[in-house]
């Protein structure tokens, strides 16, 4: 390896970095085989899958799902985790707060809140709700189920609207016509774009879009799948790209689309009490005390009707957790750490579903120094977050005496290397050193 000039990136860069890499381009290539699915470890009992967005309804059933459990693996990242098994970064990262996203140590008991309380809607069409960043939909030829699938909404300042609307067209391999104001944006970044984006890798609308009533929204994919769960879009609804391409087949134009923020949900299962609490998009954040008055007072009365007793010190700290799971609330009902603890344990994957592997860097690539850390956490979690870019910019974690190096590559030509170096300046506000061949190798 050459002499590389290290300097230390400070550590408190690193959840702002995660946000920047989302928010603009890049893109991730669908594969079209599905992820496999999870087989429950249990001695004695057959092997069966998990479910993790189909699901039967019966009897006025709202909650559906349960919690299952996974050891992780070197080399897992919550984000892959949560793709394999249906969930957002938000599902995920709200039940594990303990365990680094980016960088989860190996053999972590992942919890996988596979359980999900119905919105308070009609079981027609789909409804989304923007609270727990999920999608449902009620298909009128199969009654009785439903599939749900986690989604990706608009950020602060680009807030996807409410109300009820429908899907006005549908289009496969869709253009991108880049909006006035996306242009601005991406002109001050000295990255600007064209006025059209044609179908392709580099279209951040993915393999399929459906237009809504609501003018310039859209339900489609994303080319920057690992944003599935978080507030990155321009307004828009994301979904994987395995996710959409099942959804647009399913679904017509003129089917009811209703969008809804709900952060408390409750559910009656076995004659116990669930509530589920997320966390308040920004937009409504100063109705928290309106809304939790509203729910306290619903919970009163669904209880009384049944002549139940509701562990209301229970309630308040599901409420302030707000970590999505829902859980029952009822005097003597099992706590969380409870539940998690019965969680159903599957068997890892050989592979998680779409989960990156940079290609080992030879003599001849080109490469680049992104960054270097004291700490080998942090370097993991930066060269997990380049290897999870949409296309993936390969990275390592390399140790150089008392130093974690962050290096990108291969890139098979300088001028690969120049396109990943203005992609790490854009998305991540970070300048890289440039490795020419025979300059370095990592195994």
């Amino acid at each position: 390896m050459s002499n590389i000039k290290l300097s230390t990136l400070p550590s408190s860069l690193l959840p702002r970095l995660i946000l920047l890499s989302l928010f603009l381009g890049g893109c991730q290539t669908l594969q079209p085989e599905p992820p496999q699915p999870a087989v429950i470890v249990e001695p004695g009992i057959a092997p069966e899958s998990v479910a993790t967005h189909e699901f039967e309804l019966t009897g006025g059933q709202t909650l559906v799902g349960g919690l299952a459990a996974m050891k992780s693996r070197e080399n897992d990242t919550l984000p892959d985790i949560a793709r394999h098994f249906g969930l957002g970064y938000n599902d995920i990262t709200w039940a594990n707060p303990a365990i680094a996203p980016w960088a989860p140590a190996p053999d972590s008991k992942v919890l996988l809140p596979i359980s999900f309380i119905l919105p308070n809607s009609p079981h027609q069409g789909i409804t989304l709700n923007l609270a727990n960043m999920r999608l449902f939909y009620y298909p009128k030829k199969e009654p009785g189920k439903v599939y749900t699938y986690p989604i990706g909404i608009g950020r602060q300042g680009w807030s996807t609207p409410t109300g009820l609307t429908r899907i006005v067209t549908k289009k496969a391999n869709p253009t991108w016509n880049v909006p006035p104001s996306i242009h601005k944006e991406h002109a001050q970044k000295g990255d600007p774009l064209p006025s059209a984006i044609g179908p392709g890798p580099n279209n951040p609308l993915g393999l399929y879009a459906m237009n809504l009533g609501f003018n310039s929204y859209l339900i489609h994919g994303t080319n920057k799948p690992y944003g599935i769960g978080m507030q990155v879009s321009h307004g828009c609804v994301q979904l994987y790209p395995e996710d959409i391409e099942v959804l647009f087949k399913k679904v017509g134009v003129g089917l009811p689309v209703r969008i809804v923020h709900q952060p408390y949900l409750t559910a009656w299962q076995d004659d116990s009490l669930y509530l589920e609490a997320n966390p308040l998009l920004p937009k409504w954040s100063g109705q928290k005390p309106r809304l939790k008055k509203q729910l306290l007072a619903d919970l009163r009365k669904m209880s009384a009707q049944k002549g139940v007793v509701v562990d209301w010190d229970k309630v308040e700290r599901i409420v302030e957790r707000a970590d999505g799971v829902p859980t029952p609330i009822l005097v003597q009902s099992p706590s969380i750490s409870e539940l998690a603890g019965a969680a159903t344990l599957v068997k890892h994957p050989d592979r998680l579903y779409q989960q990156p592997e940079p290609e080992v860097i030879k003599d001849t690539d080109w490469a680049a120094l992104v960054a270097s850390f004291d700490s080998e956490t942090d370097a993991q979690k930066l060269a997990a977050m380049l290897t999870h870019q949409g296309p993936m910019i390969p990275a390592h974690k390399v140790q150089k005496d008392n130093n974690y190096m962050v290096i990108a590559g291969p890139f098979k030509s300088k001028k690969e290397l120049k396109n990943a170096a203005k992609r790490i300046r854009m998305d991540f506000e970070l300048n890289v050193e440039p490795l020419e061949p025979n300059s370095v190798s990592v195994d």
